[in-house]
């Protein structure tokens, strides 16, 4: 259904429905649990707020998503959902301000099991392909409808965009023996990766009558939800749920922090923080203000027993990861933003980012033999004043990925940030149309190759190809 012709009826079947410019007739769309009606964002339709999985709160918070339940007559699309439970970045740091410095209030809740849809013709059996994003924010922050994840630009090429919330934090991520006694696979931890695949089971159920097809869906994402892909395809959980992967600036494997934990280790870290609430138990835990939880702990991934059954590392050197197209890459600085003053924010960067990423990219095209395709995003992107020069930093690429420079208003962007946008965007929705970013008139990309130099795409103040180096260190 695309957006039909302006009658200024604002009327469908006789029920009154809301319209965007022009009076077209809201679209549409009906899911398992039940009616949707969204809105019209120029060409795309975009269905906000729609719900995944039932709220994690109460007895169901450190459990795996339950299903969404059904509702009643059409729901109304229109409003994003509550991000998850986070800390506040500070307002004056470089990542609040590059980052999360939305146009919208950050409203948040346990209740956060939300996605949101973007599509060019939401009419069932249009067949177009998907792309599901994943946002960063090193587990602890972000959330799927922040304006610099905005899915409009890319739908317009095209695609159906999928972005999402999953739980963050301790609320995501703790391990416990207690969660452990109560699980029938004695597993705990990860729900923030299950939430994720929760959304991905929805979108292969229902992506359909959004116009979307459930065999063509590709998972992308940059820092913690970059390795989250890396993770899930290790996962044989969600290996049917897609068939290409995008990973920016962040990897699952050969990370500077090492393997995963055990979750016998895990587990002792979820008592530790337990004790700094005087040793609660799980009931207590369950208890305790959400917000509390959050502030006093922070937890990543694991080998959870469920979701994750061993080391990623050890899945992907044994091959047995899911075998898809895969496109990573990194910026030129990447540790600017981390890096204390007696560091070296390029051996921070290399060790952090640069060196996991080509880790990741040379051990599944060895072990695997698919294709894939790394790059090297050099633009130093026009910050605003009062701003430090953080060069070509963590996270740069995002609003020409996306191509959303627009939801950066009050950036000085330039003629030539505006056409690396558009060649970015349209080389990211190539790969994601046919598990390869090649064709359509765009640059060249020849395929990773590795161990040593490797050809590559430099996306810069030019795009063109050159050959990367590969990390010094051992990984």
């Amino acid at each position: 259904m695309r957006a039909p012709a302006a009658d200024g009826s604002g009327d469908a079947g006789g029920t009154r429905v809301r319209v965007r410019g022009g009076g077209a007739a809201a679209p549409r769309a009906r899911t398992a649990t039940g009616r949707l009606v969204g809105e019209w964002d120029g060409p795309v339709a975009v269905f906000r707020g729609v719900p995944f999985a039932a709220p994690p709160v109460g007895d169901l918070r450190w459990r795996p998503p339950r299903p969404a339940a059904p509702w009643e007559g059409e729901r109304r699309a229109y409003d994003f959902g509550p991000a998850p439970l986070q800390p506040q970045p500070p307002a004056d740091s470089v990542m609040y301000r590059t980052n999360f410095a939305d146009r919208r209030a950050l409203v948040m809740s346990e209740d956060c099991l939300y996605l949101n849809v973007w599509t060019p013709d939401p009419a069932p059996g249009t067949g177009l392909p998907v792309m599901v994003w994943i946002h960063g924010g090193g587990n602890r922050y972000g959330h799927g409808s922040q304006d610099i994840h905005d899915g409009r630009a890319l739908a317009g090429r095209g695609l159906v965009v999928v972005t999402l919330n999953h739980r963050l934090g301790a609320l995501g991520f703790l391990a416990h023996p207690g969660l452990a006694a109560e699980d029938e696979s004695g597993a705990s931890g990860n729900y923030g990766l299950l939430d994720i695949v929760a959304a991905l089971a929805w979108v292969r159920e229902n992506i359909a009558a959004f116009g979307g097809d459930p065999d063509r869906v590709t998972l992308a994402g940059n820092s913690a939800g970059a390795a989250h892909i890396c993770h899930l395809m290790a996962a044989r959980q969600a290996r049917p749920l897609f068939r290409a992967a995008i990973g920016q600036s962040a990897s699952g494997v050969g990370r500077a922090e090492g393997p995963l934990p055990a979750q016998a280790d895990a587990q002792k870290q979820g008592l530790a923080y337990a004790d700094g609430f005087g040793g609660r138990d799980i009931g207590a835990l369950r208890r305790t203000s959400g917000v509390e939880l959050i502030v006093r702990g922070h937890f990543g991934p694991v080998v959870d027993g469920r979701i994750l059954t061993e080391p990623t590392d050890d899945v992907f050197t044994a091959g047995r990861q899911h075998g898809v197209p895969l496109l990573v890459g990194t910026n030129r600085d990447e540790g600017t933003v981390y890096a204390s003053p007696d560091q070296d924010a390029e051996a921070v960067g290399d060790a952090r980012f640069v060196g996991p990423v080509w880790h990741w990219a040379r051990t599944h095209r060895a072990t695997s033999g698919s294709p894939t395709w790394m790059y090297r995003f050099t633009r130093r992107p026009p910050l605003p004043p009062g701003l430090p020069d953080l060069g070509v930093y963590h996270t740069a690429e995002l609003p020409y990925v996306l191509d959303n420079l627009t939801r950066r208003p009050g950036w000085p962007w330039q003629d030539t940030d505006r056409r690396l946008a558009a060649v970015m965007a349209d080389t990211w929705a190539r790969f994601v149309a046919s598990g390869d970013p090649n064709g359509g008139g765009l640059p060249p990309w020849p395929e990773f190759t590795g161990p040593g130099d490797t050809p590559a795409m430099v996306f810069g103040d030019t795009v063109r190809q050159d050959v990367l180096r590969g990390p010094v260190r051992p990984s």
